[in-house]
């Protein structure tokens, strides 16, 4: 339930208790009387204060998370299956969602990490390879366009910095989704990258999933659900540099229109 909606609720609530106390002014008195106004009060201070607060999305953690093997679908081509890691990930974001799948990649290219930069992930470079999703059922990317159910590979991008784009995300960091049969273990252009990934949900735009800082170092598994509703998946991701780095992918949420 919406912070709006909730509130007009409320309001109703308070409205109807506080009509019930001035019309039982009206037709009774002495002490009674007044141990119902008491009550009725306390009862509009409950409604008055809590309800706002339960009507808040939560922040804490969310959902499932389990291991799973190799990916083995024959839709990949094996040169994608070889360049992921072992083991994945099956996520489930909450009752009732579809099951998210995910592998990363064996290693990930690293970059020297830039003096100066706004990206989150800034040892990564654009275009990058990251790892493989799987959405079980139809789902929504970030900017809440809808992707078939399917195989699509997950590549690192930066979002443009210009007006058109200031304050739809957390950052600037994002995995661009690219059909899995449009994509190789070949870096695209960022132009190619651009257009390659608009196939993942039919449109002249990418199909974004957002990066945000992660919450821990990615070495347990987690599943949380930040303080806009929406759920983040955090793991490490191994680079070819030796280092692990944690990374924090949202996984059920959508920018705020």
């Amino acid at each position: 339930m919406g912070q709006p909606r909730a509130s007009q609720r409320v309001r109703g609530h308070i409205r109807a208790l506080e009509s019930g106390v001035l019309q039982h002014q009206s037709l009774s008195i002495g002490s009674s009387s007044r141990q119902w106004r008491a009550g009725a009060v306390a009862a509009i201070m409950f409604l008055a204060v809590f309800v706002p607060i339960f009507a808040q999305p939560s922040a804490g953690q969310a959902g499932s998370i389990e291991t799973i093997g190799p990916l083995s679908d024959a839709s990949v081509a094996p040169a994608l299956v070889q360049a992921l890691a072992s083991k994945g990930y099956r996520i489930v974001p909450g009752p009732g969602s579809a099951a998210i799948e995910i592998w990363f990649c064996k290693e990930i290219p690293a970059q020297p990490k830039p003096a100066n930069s706004d990206a989150i992930y800034d040892r990564l470079s654009q275009t990058t390879l990251v790892g493989v999703v799987h959405f079980t059922k139809n789902a929504n990317d970030y900017r809440g366009q809808s992707v078939v159910a399917g195989y699509y590979s997950l590549r690192y991008a930066l979002m443009p910095n210009d007006a058109n784009h200031l304050g739809v995300a957390p950052g600037r960091d994002f995995l661009l989704l690219v059909p899995i049969g449009a994509d190789s273990t070949k870096n695209p252009t960022l132009q190619e990258l651009m257009v390659m990934s608009g196939q993942a949900a039919g449109t002249k735009h990418p199909a974004p999933l957002s990066l945000v800082s992660a919450p821990s170092d990615g070495s347990k598994p987690t599943l949380t659900r930040d303080d806009q509703g929406d759920v983040v998946f955090t793991a490490s991701v191994h680079l070819a540099s030796g280092e692990e780095l944690p990374i924090a992918l949202i996984v059920k949420g959508t920018a705020p229109q």
